[in-house]
């Protein structure tokens, strides 16, 4: 994967070429006991947010093993997960070839990636529901509770998510952010059917005031996003994506900062033209977010003051597997 961009903040570069994924994948999908192993290197691109080495996210994020469980398959439409599961929250994936786009959105940012402990998914005819109980933004603290309840009907789909920590934690990484000690809400809608993927989302967050873990005055988030993709012929479609997300607070009132500074707002566009054949793909990824009512220091360039950075990366690569199936 190579990126550049324009008004990189100190310690960033106006481009870079890392490795995006070297991963293994091993999982056993039948029986009462399944399992799932996710190994390697990776990297984790997000807008409005410096660039990081794929050494440097392997050491800051989740470590060479990001996600791990074992499934115990207790009856036809229940299943048990324990280890480091993907979040229930969002609409985007953690890893770059999970999702439509290379880089991760504004409202991704907002929101846990991996999460370590025990989910429980129950499925009845076009309903699907999960319940989790985890550690959060990777915080080493089970006070985290998720959960998600969904409904298929052919192309469409409308999810609801919500999360929240029922404790408070003073840990704070690059992992594991001040928003470890929030609450988030989600409202998914999907349409497939054909060459279309459309999916709106609505988010909204909460990091309440607690003074004891230096959070002197609390915010919320509120950002909407459409997400949309259109498959043309021989391998090649273009995914777009377009989101809003406005904090609340202020500096006079020592608000958390949970984005551009206290009562910032961020605005981004992505587009990502893709081609793909047999295992093989190649994808664009140009986009630009926008930082409103920042606060000076918290923005974009050198000296946190400018309002826009544009980025164009390219991700080229291949899929591959092989499925061994027991013979009786």
């Amino acid at each position: 994967m190579g990126s550049v961009q324009t008004n990189h903040v100190p310690g960033d570069s106006a481009g870079q070429a890392v490795l995006s994924n070297g991963q293994i994948f091993l999982q056993k999908t039948d029986g009462w006991f399944q399992f799932y192993l996710q190994a390697g290197a990776y990297n984790v691109p997000v807008l409005a947010a410096p660039f990081l080495s794929t050494e440097k996210t392997l050491s800051d994020l989740y470590g060479p093993v990001p996600v791990y469980y074992v499934k115990l398959q207790a009856a036809k439409n229940t299943s048990i997960l324990i280890g480091a599961l993907p979040t229930l929250i969002g609409a985007e994936y953690t890893f770059t070839f999970e999702n439509m786009n290379v880089a991760r959105g504004l409202l991704w940012n907002q929101e846990n990636a991996v999460n370590r402990g025990i989910q429980i998914n129950q499925t009845m005819g076009k309903f699907a529901a999960s319940v989790s109980l985890n550690d959060g933004f990777y915080s080493d603290h089970y006070t985290w509770i998720t959960g998600s309840l969904g409904y298929t009907s052919g192309p469409h789909a409308l999810t609801f998510v919500a999360g929240g920590n029922l404790g408070q934690t003073a840990k704070e990484t690059l992992a594991t952010p001040v928003q470890n000690n929030s609450s988030i809400y989600n409202v998914i809608y999907t349409y497939t059917k054909g060459a279309w993927i459309i999916q709106p989302y609505f988010q909204y967050t909460d990091v309440p005031t607690n003074a004891s873990i230096g959070v002197v005055n609390g915010a919320t988030t509120t950002g909407g996003a459409i997400l949309a993709s259109y498959a043309f012929k021989h391998g090649f479609s273009l995914p777009f994506r377009f989101e809003y997300i406005g904090s609340s607070g202020s500096v006079a009132q020592n608000t958390v900062n949970l984005m551009f500074g206290p009562g910032s707002s961020g605005t981004s566009f992505t587009v990502t033209p893709t081609y793909q054949a047999g295992g093989f793909f190649c994808r664009g990824d140009v986009s630009w977010a926008y930082a409103g009512s920042s606060v000076p220091g918290f923005a974009f360039g050198p000296k946190g003051m400018a309002d826009n950075q544009l980025r164009a990366q390219v991700e080229v690569g291949f899929v591959f597997g092989n499925n061994i199936t027991e013979k009786k």
